[in-house]
Formats: structure tokens, sequence, C-alpha cells
């Protein structure tokens, strides 16, 4: 089996929608997957993720199921460099690097910044949830890996966004998420595609065939939105900072 997960277009988060370069990039997509033998689709409730799905969508006529599970990633911390309240995967290297645990699949939750935000239990919130669909899609989940109790080469596309992606994937790989968050950039319409091997028969694992592809941005002439990175260098002041 293959999971396709997209993440939204370049958004516009004040009306939870996409920019016009975000319609762009949807579009763009749509051309790409359309062109693909889905098995099913499924999407975040939110709209920047629902609204990039909708072009796919009305090109194949089809429907994707809504996962309350797949909108971005909820839990909000306390910052050590910043009052108020952010989002989990927005740290400073300086801040989150000096900790080891947060480099342990099993103990990256387990700081008192983690614990008081209930970081672990919204986790396993979702990958519960996630277990959950791949079993109805044939493997269960055992320990590390799965039992393919119905082996398949179907392909499932995710529409969601970059924090709950991670989320996914680090479930999956057995990684942290703090690497992802903050080692790995998803861009805006980007399609990353794991797919089950099973070397030995009833006996499957998640393999990532490519993280973050936005050829179908290239292929038109497109540079992918700068939405999901920061500057590369300090001094460039066009560039977002935090």
């Amino acid at each position: 089996m293959k999971i396709l997960i997209v993440r939204h277009a370049d958004p516009d988060y004040t009306i939870d929608s996409l920019t016009p370069t975000g319609w762009k990039e949807a579009k763009l997509l749509s051309r790409r997957l359309s062109k693909l033998d889905v098995q099913a689709f499924y999407v975040s409730p939110l709209g920047r993720a629902k609204d990039t799905a909708s072009l796919t969508l009305k090109k194949m006529h089809r429907k994707a199921r809504i996962c309350s599970w797949l909108q971005e990633f909820p839990p909000r911390i306390q910052r050590p460099d910043r009052a108020g309240n952010s989002i989990v995967w927005d740290w400073l290297p300086a801040d989150w690097t000096k900790e080891p645990r947060y480099f342990d699949p099993s103990l990256w939750y387990t700081t008192d910044i983690m614990k008081e935000a209930q970081v672990e239990e919204a986790y396993h919130k979702v990958t519960k949830a996630f277990d959950r669909l791949l079993a109805s899609h044939g493997y269960d989940r055992e320990g590390a890996y799965y039992h393919a109790s119905h082996p398949n080469e179907d392909t499932i596309v995710l529409f969601c966004h970059f924090g709950v992606e991670c989320v996914l994937l680090s479930h999956l790989l057995g990684i942290s998420p703090m690497i992802l968050w903050h080692g790995f950039c998803a861009a805006p319409s980007s399609v990353t595609t794991v797919a089950t091997e099973e070397r030995r028969k009833g006996i499957a694992a998640f393999r990532m065939l490519s993280f973050g592809d936005t050829c179908h941005l290239y292929a038109a002439g497109r540079q992918p939105s700068f939405a999901a990175r920061f500057c590369e260098t300090y001094d460039n002041m066009e560039q977002r900072h935090d």
C-alpha cells in the first residue's frame, strides 16, 4: 500500500483558506494526483486543507472523508525564549537541541514543557486514529511494524498539515517528530510518499519513498512557496525569522 501525505497549498491563515498562489499550486497538484488510481481520499477539517483537496476531488469526481485527527497538531507550548503559547514544533535550535530527550522517539514528550501542554496525549490520539485507518485498509499495528492482514497495492491520499504530517511519519518510521519538525521542510502543496514493504509474508513496514516532493510545481515552471521556511541568513530581512 502507498500513502500520499499532502500538505495544503500556500495558506492564508487569516481566513483559513489559500492565497492566490495557493490556488494555483492546488490546481497544479490536481493535475498530478488526478492521474493516479486512488482507493480513498482523507482530509483535515480545516479550510486550507479542504480547499487544497477540492480541485483534485472535483477533477476526479470523488469525495474525501473528513478526519478530525488530520487537523493541524493542536498542542500549544510555552516556548523557552518568549512569552505566550506557541505551536509545539516551532522552537529555536539552541533551545530544543540541548535536551537529549527530544531526539528519542520514546522520551521526546516527557519534558516539563511537553507534559504541561499534554503533548503525549495528543500524539497518541492522532496515532491511534491513524492506526485504525490503516487497519481498515488491511494493516494492523503490531509493536513497531504492521501485520498485513489484507496486503494490497492500493493508494490512499491524506490532505493535511506539516505538523501532523510529521506526527504520522514519526509513528510509521520510529523517529522523534522533533527531528522531523525541525530538520525537514514540506513546502506548501508538497507530496510525501510512504509505501509498505512485506519482505516476509504478513510482516510489513513502511518506508519513505519521497518527502515533500514538488515536481508538479517545477514541471509548470513555478518555485515552491517560501511559507514553510525561515531565512537562509540572518541578515536577509525579506525572509521571515520567526
